[in-house]
Parts: C-alpha cells; sequence; structure tokens
C-alpha cells in the first residue's frame, strides 16, 4: 500500500461528507474529514424531507454522524484547507490553514456552496427564519401564511417557489424586483391565484426576529409573514478547480459522473458543490454513492500492487 497518512481526504462535514466518510470508515479505509464548520443550512432551525429525520435540527444531524464516523475509527479534523496538490508519487498533500498538511490516496470534495442572497435590507437577518428559499423545505412549515416571493438571481427558479406555495397557501404574492416576467409567466401565476407586483424591494419590515411586511420602493409595504427568495448559489469548488477537474461549459459546474468522479483520476465529488439543488437526504446519498466507488478504486490499486508484488 502507498505509504500515506490516509486512504481518503474527505473534504466537508456536511451530510455528503459525513457519510461517505461512515461508508468508507466501516470498510475500513483510513479516512480523514477536514470540515471548517460552515455549513449552508446553519441558519435553518429545523430540516425536512429526510426520511426518519424530519425536523431535526441540522446541527443535531451533523453532531450524530460525526459520532458515528468517530465510532468506526474515522477521524474528523476542525480546519480550512489552504490548498492542495498530487506529488510525484500520485498522493494527494492538502495544506490546512494552520500550516499542518495531510496526504492520502483518494480526494473526495464536499465543501458545498454559499447562498448569495440579494442586497435587500433586513434580509439577510432573517435568512432561515421568515426567509426561506426552497419551498420542499419549508413549504409545509408556512402553510396557510401570507407570503411573498421575491424576484430573484434566477426569474424560473422564482416562479417556481410562486407556483409551489399557492399549493400551501392562498395568500401568495410575487414581487418582480427587476427580473423580467413574460406574459405567460404572468397568464401562469394570475390562473393559479398568485398576484403580481412589478416593483424593486426597498427592504424588509418588522421588529428585529420578526417579519411584517416587504417594503417597496414607492413606499408600498406588502403584509406578509413569510418571505421566499431564491439566492444565486456559487459552489465551493476552489479545490476542485485548484486540481484541474473539468469544467461543463453550459453550467460552470465541475463535470462528474453517475458517482462523483471527475475528471482527474482519484478525484471525486459530492453534494451541493456539484449539484446545487441536492437537498440534504438527497446530499447524503450522494456522499455514500460516492464512497462506494472510491472504495472500489481503492481496492483496484491495492490488487495491482499485491499482484505486481508477487509476479515482480
Amino acid at each position: 500500500m502507498t505509504n500515506t497518512d490516509h486512504d481518503v481526504i474527505i473534504i466537508g462535514g456536511g451530510a455528503a461528507g459525513l457519510s461517505a466518510a461512515l461508508v468508507l470508515s466501516r470498510a475500513r479505509w483510513r479516512t480523514l474529514v477536514i470540515d471548517a464548520g460552515e455549513p449552508r443550512n446553519a441558519p435553518a432551525t429545523e430540516m425536512h424531507g429526510f426520511l426518519s429525520r424530519d425536523g431535526m435540527p441540522p446541527a443535531e444531524l451533523l453532531a450524530t454522524g460525526r459520532t458515528e464516523v468517530l465510532g468506526y475509527g474515522g477521524v474528523i479534523r476542525s480546519a480550512r484547507v489552504a490548498g492542495i496538490h498530487r506529488d510525484a508519487s500520485g498522493t494527494f498533500v492538502a495544506t490546512l490553514d494552520s500550516g499542518d498538511t495531510a496526504t492520502a490516496r483518494a480526494l473526495l470534495v464536499a465543501t458545498g456552496l454559499t447562498d448569495e442572497l440579494p442586497h435587500i435590507p433586513g434580509l439577510r437577518d432573517r435568512w432561515g427564519g421568515s426567509v426561506h428559499h426552497c419551498p420542499y423545505c419549508h413549504g409545509y412549515e408556512v402553510r396557510d401564511q401570507s407570503i411573498v416571493v421575491i424576484g430573484g438571481a434566477s426569474p424560473a427558479v422564482s416562479l417556481r417557489q410562486a407556483g409551489l406555495l399557492r399549493r400551501h397557501s392562498d395568500r401568495v404574492q410575487f414581487v418582480s424586483n427587476g427580473i423580467p416576467l413574460a406574459s405567460t409567466d404572468r397568464d401562469r401565476l394570475a390562473a393559479i391565484g398568485v398576484s403580481v407586483t412589478d416593483a424593486a424591494v426597498s427592504h424588509l419590515v418588522g421588529a428585529a426576529g420578526s417579519l411584517s411586511g416587504v417594503a417597496l420602493s414607492d413606499g408600498t409595504v406588502l403584509p406578509c409573514e413569510s418571505v421566499f427568495v431564491a439566492p444565486r448559489p456559487r459552489p465551493n469548488d476552489d479545490v476542485l478547480h485548484e486540481l484541474g477537474c473539468a469544467i461543463d461549459p453550459e453550467t460552470a459546474l465541475v463535470t462528474t459522473s453517475a458517482t462523483g468522479e471527475t475528471s482527474i483520476p482519484g478525484v471525486w465529488a459530492a453534494g451541493n458543490v456539484v449539484t446545487p439543488t441536492a437537498q440534504v437526504i438527497t446530499a447524503a446519498g450522494a456522499g455514500s454513492a460516492s464512497a462506494i466507488a472510491i472504495s472500489g478504486w481503492l481496492l483496484a490499486h491495492d490488487l495491482d500492487a499485491a499482484v505486481a508484488a508477487r509476479h515482480p
């Protein structure tokens, strides 16, 4: 076996990274998880749609996952990867922000993404509380409330939000906030009872920790109890770019196979870093699939090395 500190380094300790670490540690591969401690869903008090974990606080899921990984001999280190490269022997060398290094034969990047929110005063303060982005994650929880959907970075996603939220409430308003709306889009929203306001949003209204309305640039205030907006997803994929992984020219995302394998041998990616739409349960499944593929890749290399040693 190649003389390295670990068989696998997993960068990112969210649902994808910890699920992969659990599978690999149980398979008795030497597994290191390096986690910066900045999960995307940290502002949320609950997560939903995860069978048997519906309503669990995200922090509780991660704490439980860490305990399970550690129980099987996995190693978790709280740190940030400052740089990574592959040396002449083919070993991946990760340099941490502390200056320490860690090496491994294979690498899984599960660093997630960052939600770039529109610059609307009062929005970030309420993010994950009374301001949401995913109707599947939080739509049921705001059922029958008065809801304002603010046009965001992706018009198609914003329109889909309004349509899905109409299933939960008959008081859904759509504020364009500068995004273009085709006549067909307006007709669809009107047909399901969603009113459209063509105006820019000035700020959110309400005392600290609460929401009472959305103020428009003309001074009008739309009363509401919840707001939905589509942020711009920015994958935290610097490590993958640094390694030279191929990028899809249409999506600008790192290209991966069905199991998360990138164009660089020995490098996998899973979760929101390559699939921005993945929910927690989807990311966890992707991490598991990548782990099984990595295990097979490592085994094949060990078998080849064993045969070569037997027949020099």
